[in-house]
């Protein structure tokens, strides 16, 4: 098992606390084995084996198990005389009405609770009403480059020397750290993926398996159980997908999602559009960007960009086409951002945007994403809006190709590993 370290953190941080640590996140991104990782922790640290009670819903052992009563009733009866016990459910959704057996156990037993389970019944939206407010969540994203590394076994050399490029893999061969960034751009990085070398047939089968269990199961079947009964069309559903996959980037708005749609010949409300594409960042596929008026310093209530949770499942939404790299490499960017744990709009100007505001406490950094900018025109232009932003917060170019001076007027330039690995 390859520990996610900044999850487990995040996780641990609020170990015996009076909250239910709730662990959200698309698909196939590590949930589950981010409570194994948990429980391996505090083996470690000496905690009894006889206070770590497992729950994992899908088992043959809790096969016909009722409502929540009857969970309920079980996790009293394995946790009788056991002092404190740590209980970790897996794939919580299979029992009826569980967060009432949840937030009973929190109040009754002297416990510390961990779950995860399908986004179709664990959504940040709903997890405040359904758990009494008194839980703290995790939300997981797949792989970041820097994990992607780890998982392929890759040991990378410090910036600045002559080796700076070079990866040795865990099979002794060496590569390119550029090599790998192209692998992690086209394929992704979803944990059961990225143990082995890329393989493109291995991951249109697993990213179809993904694609289709969200749709159908954890956004239509999730509607008929609210009984919303306002998304019923799956092939709507896997077009909007489509359609933001293909526009990551690109600023949009439901009027203007909406008529693309309809110019292509669906008959649909810019009402129904929203609906939709709520429900896709519900599921975590997509994360909606704000524009944030960086003269203004304020966040506006029209326009914003999507980004796809992980760039493979673009490569397969969009047939593994090599087009559009500096959007996709603009959206890596953005989930790396995300993973440091820094707020992210996209930065207004009146002639022209910033990528990124990425925002963390009383720190604020600007910072631009661009494919290649050795052509002089091609610098100034994205220099230009970091130069109109007239604050003293720290600016940067992170550029995907390309060599460059390390600081132009101020605004670092920094490479996509330098950037994506932490080493300047």
């Amino acid at each position: 098992m390859i520990v996610r370290q900044r999850y487990l953190d995040r996780l641990m941080r609020f170990r015996d606390r009076d909250l239910i640590k709730v662990v959200t996140g698309v698909r196939r991104c590590g949930k589950s084995t981010l409570l194994d990782m948990a429980r391996e922790h505090l083996r470690a640290e000496g905690v009894p084996e006889g206070r770590l009670l497992e729950f994992k819903m899908e088992s043959m052992e809790f096969d016909g198990m009722g409502d929540y009563r009857d969970l309920y009733a079980i996790v009293r009866e394995r946790a009788e005389g056991v002092e404190r016990p740590y209980l970790f459910f897996d794939e919580l959704q299979q029992v009826e009405g569980w967060e009432r057996a949840v937030n009973s156990l929190r109040v009754d037993l002297d416990c510390d609770i961990y779950v995860t389970g399908s986004n179709a019944y664990l959504l940040s939206s709903e997890l405040s009403t359904m758990i009494s407010g008194r839980y703290v969540e995790v939300e997981m994203l797949p792989l970041t480059f820097a994990e992607y590394l780890d998982f392929r076994g890759a040991e990378w050399f410090p910036a600045g020397g002559p080796q700076a490029d070079l990866v040795r893999l865990r099979d002794g061969s060496y590569g390119t750290l550029s090599a790998m960034l192209d692998q992690y751009r086209r394929y992704g990085g979803l944990p059961f993926l990225a143990l082995s070398e890329p393989d493109a047939a291995e991951h249109r089968a697993y990213l179809k398996s993904l694609h289709d269990t969200v749709i159908v199961r954890d956004i239509l079947e999730r509607d008929r159980r609210r009984g919303a009964r306002r998304l019923t069309n799956p092939d709507l559903l896997r077009r909007l997908c489509s359609f933001l996959a293909d526009n990551v980037g690109n600023e949009n708005s439901t009027n203007s999602i909406a008529g693309t749609i309809r110019a292509e010949g669906a008959r649909v409300a810019n009402e129904t559009v929203d609906a939709y594409v709520s429900a896709l960042c519900e599921a975590y596929l997509f994360y909606p960007v704000r524009r944030y008026d960086i003269r203004g310093r304020e966040l506006l209530k029209t326009g914003g960009k999507h980004y796809v949770v992980d760039p493979g499942l673009r490569s397969y939404l969009q047939g593994y086409r090599d087009a559009d790299q500096g959007r996709v490499f603009e959206n890596i960017v953005y989930l790396q951002l995300l993973y440091d744990g820094w707020d992210v709009s996209v930065g207004k100007l009146r002639s022209g945007e910033v990528d990124f505001v990425a925002t963390r406490g009383p720190e604020r950094v600007y910072v631009q994403a661009t494919e290649d900018m050795t052509d002089p025109g091609t610098m100034a232009r994205e220099l230009a809006p970091l130069r109109a932003v007239r604050d003293a917060y720290p600016k940067m170019v992170v550029a995907m190709r390309g060599s460059y001076p390390t600081d132009v007027d101020g605004i670092r330039i920094l490479s996509a590993a330098d950037f994506l690995l932490h080493r300047a």
